[in-house]
């Protein structure tokens, strides 16, 4: 098993953010079998569920598309409880003018960004990484 990182700049210098293929859209399931479309992830919020789904799925459904997203993974192993690389990340996005959205699973942080702003956001993160890596 991979060690669980919780000091910041630890989280920061092991990221290694990778840009997975594909692209991926934040959909609002209503009343639809969203079980079967096999989303990336699923959230209950208050207004109903929300899904991420590959584009294509969601076209293929019926959703409306709004911008697509690129998927980054954080590939560091950073602790539920761990503070900092959420904000690092958003932050070092929000200065380039990139939105992003972040979703934490278990193991690993997911960054979503727009495609058109993918290979800058990518070129962000590993700037960020090797700062902190530096700094060591």
């Amino acid at each position: 098993m991979t060690e669980v990182v919780r000091e910041p700049r630890e989280m920061i210098a092991g990221m290694t953010p990778q840009l997975k293929p594909g692209h991926y859209v934040f959909c609002a399931a209503g009343d639809q079998d969203w079980v079967s479309l096999q989303p990336l992830a699923m959230f209950r919020e208050t207004e109903g569920v929300s899904v991420i789904l590959e584009r294509r799925t969601a076209e293929a459904a019926g959703f409306a598309v709004e911008e697509p997203m690129a998927l980054i993974t954080l590939n560091v192993y950073s602790a539920l409880d761990g503070v900092g690389l959420t904000a690092a990340v958003a932050g070092a996005l929000a200065a380039a003018g990139i939105a992003c959205n972040m979703v934490a699973a278990l193991r690993h942080d997911h960054v979503f960004v727009p495609v058109h702003r993918a290979a800058d956001a990518m070129a962000i993160l590993v700037d960020l990484q090797a700062k902190a890596t530096n700094g060591l």
